[in-house]
C-alpha cells in the first residue's frame, strides 16, 4: 500500500516536471531575443574593467541578477493572482527607464567627465548599473513567461519561472564570462608551441578587443530595442504599426527610434526637473 502510494506521487512529480520542462523551453524559445540583448549588454558593462577584476565583476553582476529574480518570481505571482493588470505598465515604466539611461550612456560618451574617477568607484558603479539594467530585462523574462505559464497551477508556474530564472542568469554570465575572457585565451594560445594555436591566438588577439568594443555599442542598441519594444508593444496603434513592418530588422528598427525619442524626452525632463528651484 505505502510503495505503491509512493510510486503514485513520484509519478505525479515526473508528469510535474515534464510539463514544466516543455513550458521552460518554450519560454526559452520566447525570451531568447532578450537573452541576446542581455548578453551585449552586459558585456558592454565590462568593457574598461582591469583584466584581474573581470570575473569578480561578472560574479557580482551574477549575484545581483539572481537576487534580482529572486525578488521578481514571487512579485510577479503575486500579481498575477491580485494585480494582473498592473504588469504591462510596470514594464512599461522600467522600458522608460532603459531608454533613458541608454541616452545617458551616450551623453556620458560624448561628453566624458572632467572629474577622475577611482577604479574602485568605476567598477562599483559597473556593477550597481549592470544590476539595474538587469532588473528591467529580468523583469520582461519574467512577464514573458508568466504569459506563457498564464493556465498553469501556482506550482507548475513558480517551477518554471525558478528554471527559466537559472537558465537565464547562467546563460548570460556564464557567456559573458567566456567573451571578456576570449584575450586571455588567445594570449595562452599565442605561447603555446604548437604554430596552429600560435596562429589561432594571434588571431584571437587581434579580434577580440575589436569584437568587445563592437558588443559594447551593441549593448547600448540594445537598450533602446528591448526599451522601445517594451513602449511599443504597450501602446496599441504603435503595435499594431510595428507588426506591418517587414522585415524583421525594420520592425526593430522602428521600436529602437522609438527608445531613443523616449529616452530624449525622459533624459529631458529629468533635467528640467533637476534645474527647477526648490520652492519652501
Amino acid at each position: 500500500m505505502a510503495s505503491g502510494s509512493l510510486l503514485t506521487l513520484l509519478d505525479d512529480i515526473v508528469v510535474i516536471l515534464d510539463d514544466c520542462f516543455v513550458m521552460t523551453k518554450l519560454s526559452a524559445k520566447k525570451t531568447a531575443g532578450i537573452l541576446g540583448d542581455d548578453l551585449a549588454l552586459n558585456t558592454e558593462q565590462m568593457v574598461g574593467l582591469r583584466p584581474e577584476r573581470e570575473l569578480p565583476v561578472i560574479w557580482a553582476v551574477a549575484m545581483g541578477s539572481a537576487k534580482n529574480k529572486a525578488i521578481l518570481v514571487p512579485l510577479a505571482l503575486g500579481l498575477r493572482a491580485v494585480a494582473p493588470g498592473l504588469i504591462p505598465p510596470l514594464l512599461m515604466a522600467g522600458g522608460v527607464f532603459l531608454c533613458f539611461e541608454g541616452v545617458e550612456k551616450i551623453l556620458h560618451r560624448s561628453h566624458k567627465s572632467e572629474k577622475a574617477e577611482s577604479g574602485i568607484a568605476n567598477e562599483s558603479e559597473k556593477i550597481q548599473g549592470a544590476i539595474r539594467t538587469d532588473f528591467i530585462l529580468s523583469a520582461e523574462i519574467i512577464a514573458i513567461t508568466l504569459g506563457t505559464v498564464a493556465q498553469s497551477t501556482l506550482l507548475n508556474a513558480f517551477l518554471v519561472l525558478v528554471f527559466i530564472s537559472i537558465l537565464m542568469t547562467v546563460g548570460v554570465y556564464g557567456f559573458v564570462a567566456l567573451i571578456v575572457k576570449l584575450d586571455d585565451l588567445g594570449l595562452h594560445w599565442l605561447q603555446s608551441p604548437q604554430s596552429t594555436k600560435r596562429q589561432i591566438g594571434a588571431w584571437i588577439m587581434r579580434l577580440a578587443p575589436r569584437f568587445i568594443q563592437l558588443l559594447s555599442w551593441v549593448g547600448t542598441m540594445a537598450i533602446f530595442s528591448v526599451g522601445g519594444g517594451i513602449i511599443v508593444h504597450g501602446i496599441p496603434v504603435l503595435h499594431h504599426f510595428a507588426q506591418e513592418l517587414k522585415p524583421f530588422p525594420v520592425a526593430m528598427g522602428f521600436e529602437a527610434l522609438i527608445g531613443v525619442v523616449v529616452g530624449a524626452l525622459a533624459v529631458a525632463v529629468v533635467g528640467l526637473l533637476k534645474r527647477r528651484p526648490v520652492s519652501h
